[in-house]
């Protein structure tokens, strides 16, 4: 209801020319912008894609190590050795790290079920190869079909019902390249500051703590906040 309601204070020209909105696979976010924006195109945000790709990836390699093992990955577990290789992009695995990670999937993945879901991890981080939107569509369809495929692992076959119902979103993509990752930096700068000052309680020293951690703040806008931040701004000679 709130970001509905800060859509609709602002003007009906401004609500008209928003073009793109990006967001995570979240069907929350996508129902106030069906609401409030209704004529901005929805772009599934690729971080996030592939942040579930491997989200899905863990989800089997952890089922896979409780099935075999019976217990949850300890250190001299071949499939919780390689679990952070498995999460890395496959252009940067060193060739003796490529090599682990080939040698510790045959010794703990029998029914490359791991495997499975680590080629479909990077068969969709090929799909943001494409500039050409029709290229990006045939290869989408294809995976659609390969990963809702009923031999294939239970989480491939979820992302695989992902990507199906996000379908339009995420090519979306290939047409706008945008992203929100500008909007998720200034939410981690946030979130960082609030944590190290162990919370905040006040909007208006959040707000004076997040700028001079960002650097280069403008200082005439702080006014239009507090008058406090006035007479910081005195105090402190700017």
């Amino acid at each position: 209801a709130e970001p509905k309601k800060w859509i609709a204070s602002h003007s009906r020209e401004w609500r008209d020319d928003i073009k793109w909105g990006t967001l995570d696979l979240a069907g929350s976010y996508r129902a106030v912008f069906k609401e409030a924006l209704p004529n901005a195109v929805l772009v599934a945000d690729p971080f996030h894609l592939i942040k579930l790709a491997n989200t899905r990836l863990d989800e089997t390699r952890r089922r896979v190590q409780q099935n075999i093992l019976g217990h949850r990955g300890r250190g001299g577990d071949p499939l919780y050795r390689i679990r952070r290789l498995l999460n890395m992009a496959k252009e940067k695995l060193t060739e003796g790290a490529n090599d682990k990670l080939t040698r510790f999937l045959e010794a703990g993945d029998p029914d490359n079920e791991v495997a499975t879901a680590w080629r479909a991890k990077e068969s969709l981080r090929e799909l943001y190869a494409y500039r050409d939107p029709n290229l990006a569509r045939d290869h989408l369809d294809a995976l659609i079909s390969d990963f809702t495929d009923n031999q294939r692992p239970p989480e491939v076959q979820l992302l695989g019902r992902t990507l199906r119902g996000w379908h339009d979103e995420i090519l979306a993509w290939h047409r706008s390249f945008v992203t929100n990752g500008p909007t998720e930096s200034m939410n981690n700068l946030i979130k960082r500051i609030k944590r190290i000052a162990f919370g905040m309680t006040n909007f208006a020293n959040s707000y004076i703590r997040a700028l001079l951690s960002a650097g280069k703040p403008d200082w005439s806008l702080l006014a239009t906040v507090t008058p406090v931040t006035t007479q910081l701004s005195s105090a402190l000679g700017l």
